[in-house]
């Protein structure tokens, strides 16, 4: 797999920190100006949250990036420390706050394990089995939840009535189609028949309208076998603990929200039950979103399906979820990925020269 360094430093630009936050903002701004039960007595209501549910939603949290960090330690087999995984995470967090949610930051991830000493073919393998684990919770996971929310899993609104009609339930579907084949490919591929897998993507690209990419779906199809050799022979430990590790991180992400509703407004066993399974499906749809991170995708379909829970503090808590989930990768990225330059790239060269300088040692 090459790498284009200039191309994943395009995206690992702390300066596109700000497209996100624009947008984001415009879209709060233009829900406060056109919504008129938004108003000033209405941001007035962050004030009205309980503290422990607060404190809860932010322990929340940290638990799901504690779980993102034991996770690629473990799927590494160890190979990065704790601080190197903390870098590992943030930055893989940052650069899928600005792109686009269905490009993500997958090659960003396998370049960063790279030049944290991991070889290629395993940076590959890794990002690809840590993607899979997460496609396949909600492959898995949303028709389980759908069945426990007994059809109260869509939300009745007025907006996406007009904006959407019936078109929300089949844009869901749909995804969850996609991302079902997709999941279900690419893990009989890594895990099954890459060598399957790859004559397939050669025969597919031998059509005369797509033969121009033929060549890159050979690079592709070779990937997916180092990738596979990779995993092989791993035992039964290994999976127990990414599989738990993935559903530990996803909940811990959703029971977020569940506590921050919570600060609000009570919510009883059944409402939480559908508040989890809404955002599954959230989650779903805004994978489709064209802006970085989903931004104004998510400010927007969060007041639609959580209003009935919020009433009048929807607006803020619209504000505290992403200030919550998502903004503090932004800040964080941009923190950390100077040092982290620093430390690999600069450090490194540094210790080359200083070597080429002593000479070989004499015995």
């Amino acid at each position: 797999m090459k790498i284009d360094n200039k191309e994943i430093f395009k995206t690992l630009n702390p300066n596109k920190v700000w497209v996100p936050v624009f947008i984001g903002l415009l879209i709060v701004f233009l829900m406060f100006y056109l919504d008129p039960n938004v108003n000033a007595q209405n941001l007035r209501g962050v004030f009205d949250a309980s503290i422990p549910f607060l404190l809860l939603a932010g322990f929340f949290i940290f638990l799901r990036d504690a779980g993102y960090v034991y996770r690629i330690r473990e799927v590494t087999d160890k190979h990065l420390t704790w601080t190197r995984a903390i870098y590992v995470i943030v930055l893989w967090e940052f650069a899928s706050a600005v792109t686009p949610s269905i490009v993500g930051g997958t090659a960003v991830a396998v370049f960063i394990l790279h030049k944290e000493g991991i070889p290629l073919g395993k940076a590959l393998a890794f990002t690809m089995l840590t993607a899979i684990m997460d496609n396949l919770f909600f492959v898995i996971g949303a028709p389980i939840i759908l069945f426990f929310a007994q059809g109260h899993i869509f939300p009745e609104s007025r907006v996406l009535e007009m904006r959407l009609g019936n078109s929300l339930q089949f844009l869901f579907w749909a995804s969850y189609g996609l991302y079902a084949v997709y999941s279900l490919l690419m893990a009989l591929a890594l895990f099954y028949r890459p060598r399957v897998f790859k004559w397939i993507l050669l025969r597919l690209f031998s059509i005369k309208w797509i033969r121009k990419w033929k060549y890159n779906a050979h690079q592709y199809g070779d990937q997916i076998i180092e990738a596979s050799k990779e995993l092989k022979g791993k035992n039964l430990k290994y999976w127990l603990v990414i599989v738990f590790s993935t559903v530990f991180i996803w909940s811990s992400r959703y029971l977020m929200l569940n506590a921050l509703i919570s600060a609000y407004e009570h919510l009883d066993a059944f409402e939480h039950i559908i508040v989890f399974a809404r955002q599954i499906i959230m989650w779903i749809v805004m994978m489709i979103s064209p802006t970085p991170g989903s931004s104004g995708t998510a400010e927007f379909f969060f007041s639609q399906f959580f209003k009935e829970f919020l009433t009048g503090y929807t607006f803020v808590t619209s504000i505290l979820w992403r200030m919550f989930s998502y903004y503090p990768y932004l800040i964080l990225g941009a923190i950390f990925l100077p040092r982290w330059v620093r430390q690999v790239f600069f450090s490194k060269k540094k210790e080359g020269k200083k070597k080429k300088k002593e000479g070989p040692k004499t015995k």
